[in-house]
């Protein structure tokens, strides 16, 4: 009763939000306040309904409810009931259902704080809104019923692929379908927008929330899927230019673009074409991202769906979607005005230098991921291109970006002069260097790129600071005046500042275990010692156990370094009886400036094993940059321009207004 109580629930969300996606559109189209005013309870009923079909699902899960098909494709008696409620979403079906439960969300999230939008663009975007909605639901309910029952039950399931019975891939796809579907918000607002005829600074003031807000969930998502594959897999790597890690990398880079150029549209009124293009753009690759998923042309790890008919129809909706978006922003856009001119140098400028490598940035991701598979899908021929091809055409474009990042905020809108911004900047080029000279020293072996792509981190940290200590006259006035202005510095400022950081960091990381990674592999018997960039592991022992839904062998390894003991890391080798699949558990000892990693391998004869040993410099680096970026972003989202901003300024001026007329 229970799965068909959450079928019910979808077909009303549907019939809902077929509701919500047509008359609020009417009544914004005939000024009608009445059918507006639709909007905001059909979107906060959809919501509840499609929550109420999740719950359901969880329930079927949590309960091995094996009568239902997708809980028997995907579950298990005996799995923990982490990965039974973390099953709802490793599937094709239930991911689905997330999806669109996290779509609905953000619609009711606009129809509950959106009160102070002026009512025709909220009851537009509420309908935008649904008519994605409608879509997916309908996809959902007529090709990938996640309720569908099955007759006789089976007495037990096929259980959750092992790989993805990991805490990280508990949270990953969530704070990933926020990123993804967060996008959504800026493509239905982008629409209204052109619907409407207009974008204006409070238009974007609105967008940028939403936008930075799915910013900081994607952010996290990737940062967590690359941490799971860090450790999970056992090849002690981070990032690998998968496709599906491609697929989320590309909305990513179109989205911080968005942010970027949706400040100009806010402080200056330029640039709202391109920042309307962008925000299309943005969850257009998001459901690229989702077409390779589930589509059948990928086969990953991350992949849900091998069935090309299912994959056929989300390439309707993505045509239906990013084919009509186009072509009403080729009607439309040409008449949205253009804003206030600014000269070659000024923070304009470096906002479009910053849009234009990002979208390059976005094309040699674009064409790497896809020509492969357009290639194929064509002549049948089948090409391999991975991170060769990524670091001859991404590399290079990022690296300029990355040079320009401290100017922007220092310099001035509408017109600025070079020199004072290259002055301020002074101290942290100073550092820069610094850092080139102290790591080529200490790194004298190579490679000679190393030293200067630390220097070009600390450049990033220190200049990001260097905008805080301009602002606050940093040594030009009394310490107490300057820590008067650093209390009262806006939270967007420093959020920036944090974000700008955190990328500094994190290109840290990426240059360490790039540069200076060591590997080891031996064969091992008990007691035996592997050296490893200054550290010695001893084998202790190995040993076997039986885990709630698997059986594994753990090795204990002792970790000495100058002649004294650091830790004891425990690999495992484990294997899932009922899908007959191996996985590696490797053990990580972290001196938070390096990572030494372990993995048990293979046995080889009676007491000897495959033992490979990698120290991975600056390696955590890369997902502290990550998390600081997030906490920027969470530092500006709490700025009070964005909790309130022209909202308040509006509902101010209404209230002045009701009180002059009493």
């Amino acid at each position: 009763m229970i799965a068909e109580t959450g079928h019910f629930a979808l077909v009303l969300a549907f019939a809902v939000a077929l509701l919500q996606t047509v008359l609020p559109q009417i009544g914004a189209y005939r000024q009608d306040a009445r059918l507006m005013a639709v909007g905001v309870p059909a979107a906060q009923a959809q919501f509840l309904l499609v929550l109420l079909s999740f719950a359901a699902l969880n329930a079927a899960f949590v309960t091995s409810d094996f009568s239902v098909y997708a809980v028997a494709q995907h579950s298990h008696s005996a799995k923990p009931l982490l990965y039974k409620i973390t099953g709802v979403w490793g599937n094709h079906e239930g991911s689905m259902l997330l999806w669109i439960l996290i779509l609905s969300v953000f619609g009711a999230a606009v129809a509950t704080f959106g009160r102070d939008l002026p009512d025709s663009l909220r009851a537009r975007v509420l309908s935008v809104q649904a008519l994605i909605g409608v879509a997916f639901l309908a996809f959902l309910l007529f090709t990938s019923n996640p309720f569908t029952r099955l007759d006789p039950a089976p007495i037990d399931g096929g259980g959750l692929n092992p790989l993805l019975q990991d805490p990280a891939l508990a949270f990953h796809p969530p704070f990933l379908y926020m990123g993804y579907v967060g996008f959504s918000m800026a493509f239905s607002f982008a629409v209204a927008a052109l619907l409407e005829g207009k974008v204006d600074p409070g238009w974007a003031r609105w967008v940028r929330p939403w936008t930075l807000a799915a910013w900081m969930a994607l952010t996290l998502g990737i940062a967590m899927g690359s941490w799971w594959a860090y450790y999970e897999l056992g090849w002690g790597g981070w990032w690998f230019w998968d496709p599906v890690e491609n697929a989320s990398l590309m909305p990513w880079l179109v989205g911080t673009a968005l942010l970027h150029s949706a400040i100009v549209v806010e402080k200056r009124g330029a640039l709202k074409s391109w920042t309307i293009l962008l925000a299309i753009f943005a969850f257009s690759l998001s459901l690229i991202g989702t077409f390779l998923v589930r589509s059948g042309v990928l086969t990953s790890v991350h992949a849900f769906a091998t069935d090309p008919e299912r994959g056929l129809v989300i390439l309707g909706i993505l045509a239906f979607f990013i084919g009509g978006a186009l072509t009403l922003y080729a009607w439309r856009a040409p008449q949205l005005k253009g804003g206030g001119l600014f000269a070659p140098v000024s923070r304009e400028s470096a906002l479009v230098l910053n849009n234009l490598f990002l979208a390059a940035a976005t094309v040699a991701v674009f064409v790497g991921t896809l020509y492969p598979l357009g290639l194929d899908a064509l002549t049948g021929e089948k090409i391999s291109v991975g991170p060769p091809f990524f670091n001859m055409t991404f590399v290079p474009i990022v690296l300029p970006l990355l040079l320009l990042v401290p100017l922007g905020p220092l310099l001035a809108w509408k017109r600025s002069d070079i020199y004072p911004v290259l002055q301020r900047l002074f101290a942290a080029a100073g550092l820069a260097i610094l850092t080139i000279i102290a790591v080529a020293a200490v790194r004298g072996e190579g490679p000679w790129l190393a030293p200067i792509g630390l220097g070009l981190a600390a450049w990033l940290v220190f200049g990001a600071f260097s905008d805080i200590a301009y602002r606050v006259k940093a040594f030009k006035v009394p310490a107490r005046e300057s820590l008067r202005r650093l209390r009262h510095l806006p939270r967007a400022v420093w959020g920036s500042t944090l974000a700008h950081a955190g990328v500094g960091i994190m290109v840290a990381g990426i240059v360490g275990i790039s540069a200076w990674r060591v590997e080891s592999v031996a064969a091992m018997a008990t007691g035996d010692v592997l050296e490893v960039g200054g550290y010695e592991l001893m084998l202790a022992n190995v040993g076997a156990y039986e885990g709630p839904n698997f059986r594994a062998e753990k090795a204990e390894f002792i970790a000495v370094k100058n002649g004294r003991e650091i830790g004891r890391l425990r690999p495992e080798k484990r294997v899932y009886p009922v899908q007959n699949m191996p996985t590696t558990e490797a053990a990580i000892y972290t001196a938070w400036i390096s990572d030494l990693y372990v993995v048990l391998g293979d046995r080889r004869g009676e007491n000897e094993w495959t033992v490979r040993a990698y120290v991975n410099p600056l390696v955590p680096w890369i997902w502290i940059g990550s998390v600081i970026m997030v906490l920027g972003g969470a530092v500006s989202l709490s700025d009070r321009r964005y909790r309130l901003g022209i909202p308040f300024a509006r509902r101010k001026a209404r209230v002045a207004a009701e009180g002059a007329a009493s």
